[in-house]
């Protein structure tokens, strides 16, 4: 295969990661929430997922079930983090920015805990063929667009139409915008936010599970998870709130962050080691770009919810 289409198709699968941790993100935000415990979240959901694989991974059961129950271990684990930060700023209204960043700490150790204690032959070795289907055969780049790969484009546009061309979707603007203007007109915001941060939970934690089990395939993936949930929650100001723009952000994003480690195995380019840091940085730095041009076109579409981080009291309404 060619260095570069095999350099653009692992960008492609690297970049799956951040879609489902952005989509994640995205709803929870349009619900009203500021999640900050996207990184623990998805820990959380790696952990699951492996977990579980290493439960059944050995136990004769179909290559369909195994990737069914391992998605949905991760997505359980992920869905209990999200209703541990629901309860806690939806509930008992506790600020949303220091809840987040406890969660992270809190999903990150435990994720950690989880993982080093399986056995990677089991959760591993046994299991990520049936995980690159359907190119599990192939020995180069194209084995990493597997099951999860595919999953998380579906789940992008699905939100996407859910949120944009949707009565569901259009309520869950509105609670975002101005929880009480819409409690006013009937609709229940509790069961919106609750509902958009435990499924944006539940989405983000598989973004954790694919690239331990599916893109990198490795015992020590784990430990890099947690960066990987900030980077998607960057994504989401570089994909304007629109979980549709998460897999163009996405592959940029896999690109740019990918682009250090592919230009040093270029003989004719010559990178030093104090640049490759540099290099890294990209991404961080087209988000500071697109957020400033957003910025200052101020085109109200293009704006973070009205209401993001702010608890809703009923009794002020």
């Amino acid at each position: 295969m060619n260095i570069w289409l095999g350099f653009l198709i692992d960008s492609l699968a690297f970049g799956a990661t951040f879609i489902y941790g952005s989509t994640g993100e995205i709803l929870t935000e349009k619900a009203g929430h500021l999640n900050l415990g996207i990184p623990g979240i998805m820990c959380m959901g790696g952990a699951g997922g492996c977990l579980v694989l290493n439960t059944i991974g050995k136990s004769g059961l179909p290559p369909f079930l195994i990737v069914f129950l391992g998605i949905l271990g991760a997505l359980v684990f992920a869905v209990f983090s999200g209703l541990i930060y629901s309860f806690l700023t939806i509930t008992l209204r506790a600020n949303q920015n220091v809840t987040g960043l406890t969660l992270t700490t809190f999903g990150v150790g435990l994720s950690k805990v989880i993982v080093s204690k399986l056995n990677p032959v089991v959760y591993l070795v046994s299991t990520r063929d049936y995980y690159h289907w359907p190119f599990a055969a192939e020995k180069n780049s194209l084995q990493l667009l597997g099951v999860l790969f595919f999953l998380a484009i579906i789940v992008a546009l699905l939100s996407s139409w859910i949120l944009f061309r949707t009565r569901v979707g259009l309520q869950l603007r509105a609670v975002g915008e101005n929880p009480a203007t819409a409690d006013a007109v009937g609709i229940n915001v509790t069961r919106y936010k609750y509902l958009a941060t435990c499924i944006g939970s539940g989405i983000a934690g598989l973004g954790g599970f694919y690239y331990i089990i599916d893109y990198m395939c490795s015992q020590e993936a784990y430990l890099s998870v947690e960066a990987l949930g900030w980077l998607s929650i960057a994504l989401v100001i570089f994909a304007l709130w629109r979980p549709h723009m998460t897999i163009i952000g996405s592959t940029v994003f896999g690109i740019l962050f990918s682009l250090g480690g592919f230009i040093t195995n270029i003989s004719w380019i010559k990178v030093t080691m104090a640049t490759t840091p540099l290099l890294k940085m990209l991404p961080y730095v087209v988000t500071i770009i697109v957020l400033v041009i957003s910025s200052i076109r101020n085109k109200r579409e293009n704006q973070p919810p009205a209401s993001l981080g702010l608890s809703y009291f009923r009794e002020e309404r």
